[in-house]
């Protein structure tokens, strides 16, 4: 499997690549970055043969099989249109796109050209989520309650490296896009109630920099998410389920009770890194020609909630 990754020198181009290093048969031939000078040099330090700054160059090479694009969300959509118009599969990183209407053209490229298209969606592969889903899904537990914290800082145009960036993120169509995502695949229902609020626009950012979000299913499971760029304290996504026969604590790849003692999630999948987790299932995918969990057609009633939730801020 030969694959390009787009956006490779930034913070989740980095994962990637790192994640695509630990699987066996797949070889990265082309990296696309905006700037010339990193993109070769980070070419060189990692042994791939091809490098550009312009994506239709990388998918212009027959030695490229499939896409992994960890690019700017406002271009999602159009990157992974334009790969499955050249007939190479796509993993885009969360979300797909930032808008329903994006979101619905992706999926019906999909469906015109057959390839694999994935959306990014890693909460559904890290192992403590899975350890969840795996019990919901042997009618161990139930989910009364989700209870999620997504905090940051971020009051300037900075990634996660600590870099200037040249977009501006969002906290409804991409940090809560893992958590309503996420809640629809735990309980196996598109919600039938949601809402949102935002705080005031940064000034400069043009952004919400504080949200919540309520949702409810028509089986009675509730989600409250809140949302912070304004957060100056720990960092990331917290995850409570509260569930009929226990509460359960998710941090990224762990697992805790409520009581904060660690459960051991060996042997709930093959590595503990959710991003190489979620690579290995496209790779997968396309050798098997199976639709992956989390196709974008999987994911598309996640983007309505998103779209639904948006509307009602007006």
């Amino acid at each position: 499997m030969r694959i390009c990754v787009a956006g490779a020198y930034g913070a989740f181009g980095i994962k990637h690549m790192d994640a695509l290093a630990a699987i066996e048969g797949v070889t990265v031939t082309s990296v696309m970055g905006p700037t010339r000078e990193k993109i070769d040099a980070f070419a060189r330090a990692r042994g791939v043969v091809h490098a550009a700054t312009d994506l239709a160059e990388c998918l212009a090479r027959p030695d490229v099989d499939a896409v992994i694009l960890s690019t700017p969300t406002q271009l999602h959509a159009e990157q992974a249109i334009a790969c499955m118009k050249a007939g190479k599969h796509v993993l885009v990183e969360i979300p797909m796109a930032d808008s329903l209407a994006d979101s619905e053209a992706v999926v019906a490229m999909q469906k015109q050209t057959g390839l694999t298209c994935m959306a990014g969606q890693v909460r559904r592969f890290n192992p403590s989520h899975q350890w969840i889903h795996n019990k919901i899904k042997a009618g161990e537990l139930k989910i009364q309650q989700m209870d999620v914290q997504t905090y940051f800082f971020r009051r300037s145009n900075m990634n996660a490296k600590g870099e200037p960036r040249s977009w501006t993120d969002h906290l409804l169509w991409h940090h809560a896009c893992h958590t309503v995502d996420l809640f629809q695949y735990q309980t196996g229902e598109t919600v039938s109630e949601a809402f949102g609020l935002q705080g005031p626009i940064h000034p400069s950012l043009g952004i919400a920099m504080d949200m919540s979000i309520g949702m409810k299913t028509p089986s009675g499971a509730i989600c409250t998410l809140s949302l912070s760029f304004n957060n100056d304290g720990p960092l990331g996504t917290f995850f409570r389920y509260i569930c009929d026969k226990g509460t359960y604590i998710a941090r990224y790849d762990d697992l805790f009770d409520g009581k904060e003692q660690p459960i051991d999630l060996t042997g709930v999948a093959v590595s503990n890194n959710g991003i190489e987790l979620i690579d290995r299932e496209f790779i997968a995918a396309i050798r098997e020609k199976r639709v992956p969990n989390g196709s974008v057609e999987q994911v598309l009633p996640a983007m309505a909630t998103l779209d639904r939730i948006e509307r009602s801020f007006r």
